[in-house]
């Protein structure tokens, strides 16, 4: 790809639009419990600042439905972006307003202008051509530096690229990309997947796209059980998508034939309900009992599959191992998290869930790379060009 990133470009005394990812958490009284996403973005406005050129940002709050919801405007958003920055920002009550491109046209070198809500407006999810063109109107260059959205062809992600006349990837985005180009474009072998979750319908075309890359690929999670019962075992009432075991057991011929090393779980701990503080016990996937569900992987399984990582070069994971919200069957799951941690490879790590808990592990600050997605980092683990991406390549 073509891309230009921020640091290729001429940012002096332009207006620059910067699609940031300010979807933060609000509580009650419409204060910012979690500010990660604005502080993940301040590298690129302050390489704007730092070089002479205005910003106007934009982004998304919510599910506003297109429609104004006072509950979901990024007013907070601009108060703690001006903290963060040390400027005022200024704050345009709309977001395509003749006041609000006014207020970014008059903006001057080192002023930052923040716009309110993009989807107050239903135009923003349809990618529509007129309320992108008014997006862009005041901006003389694009910088796209939410890779959250980029998997969405929406108008200030996909069709401001058509309007602004410079477009390039800020900093965060291009973390984003370089990381997963060199976990999966070109790795230091072997390449490992981890790959977990609930659902194999969920993560199909993430296993077909990933047998045609990785050297092994580690199963756990509630999807493990549709293998299993693919492979002919007994599973009791573990989660089972019944019109998938075919499915399951012709990506298990497609590794073996492609020589892709697939693991899968030799134990579980199971219990006779979905919920904690109820008895549990780990036996092998063998030895599931007719009134036993499966909810975690066992420490057989940790070991063999912390063994396979710690010969790795390369590691991705997405998905965990079991329902680690749930404190018995949290165990397997952070002792993946401590495995990747541990192991030497370079390694990337997205999805909300699997971020979630490599939180909880305490290893966040211990694995190569964090995503800050977790449907664009699906798309690009399934194989997918991002529209937010595409759109970039000029």
């Amino acid at each position: 790809m073509a891309i230009k990133f921020i640091d290729d470009i001429d940012v002096r005394g332009k207006r620059v639009f910067v699609r940031a990812d300010f979807n933060v958490p609000l509580d009650e009284k419409q204060n910012i419990t979690n500010d990660n996403r604005i502080r993940a973005t301040l590298p690129t406005l302050k390489y704007v600042l730092d070089n002479g050129g205005a910003v106007i940002a934009a982004s998304h709050l919510g599910r506003p439905k297109g429609k104004p919801v006072a509950e979901m405007s990024l007013k907070p958003v601009a108060a703690r972006l001006g903290e963060l920055l040390g400027v005022p920002v200024k704050f345009a009550d709309d977001c395509i307003s003749d006041a609000a491109i006014e207020q970014g046209r008059t903006l001057k070198p080192g002023e930052v202008l923040l716009l309110e809500n993009l989807r107050f407006y239903a135009q923003e999810e349809k990618n529509d051509a007129a309320f992108a063109a008014r997006l862009g109107a005041a901006a003389e260059v694009f910088i796209s530096d939410a890779f959250a959205v980029s998997h969405r062809a929406h108008a200030s992600v996909e069709a401001i690229t058509r309007v602004v006349p410079v477009c390039a990837a800020g900093f965060l985005m291009k973390k984003e990309i370089q990381a997963f180009e060199s976990a999966m474009s070109n790795p230091k072998r072997p390449l490992a997947a981890v790959v977990g979750g609930a659902k194999v319908s969920g993560k199909l075309e993430v296993l077909e796209n990933l047998i045609q890359k990785v050297d092994m690929i580690l199963i756990g999670g509630g999807m493990m059980f549709t293998f299993l019962k693919a492979q002919g075992k007994e599973v009791g009432k573990s989660l089972v998508e019944e019109d998938l075991i075919d499915t399951a057991a012709k990506i298990l011929r497609k590794a073996a034939d492609r020589g892709v090393q697939l693991l899968l779980p030799s134990d579980c701990v199971v219990a006779g309900e979905f919920k904690g503080g109820i008895p549990t016990r780990t036996v092998s996937v063998d030895a599931i009992s007719a009134d036993q569900m499966g909810l975690d992987i066992g420490p057989a399984t940790v070991a063999a599959f912390s063994k396979a990582l710690a010969g790795a070069g390369t590691i991705v994971w997405n998905g965990p191992m079991g329902v680690f919200e749930i404190e018995e069957y949290s165990k397997g799951t952070f002792a993946i998290a401590d495995a990747i941690a541990q192991s030497k490879a370079m390694s990337v790590v997205g999805g909300g869930d699997s971020v979630s808990a490599l939180k909880k592990s305490g290893n966040q600050d211990k694995v190569g790379f964090v995503s800050t997605a977790g449907g664009a980092f699906m798309e690009m683990m399934e194989g997918k060009v991002l529209p937010g991406i595409a759109a970039l390549d000029k």
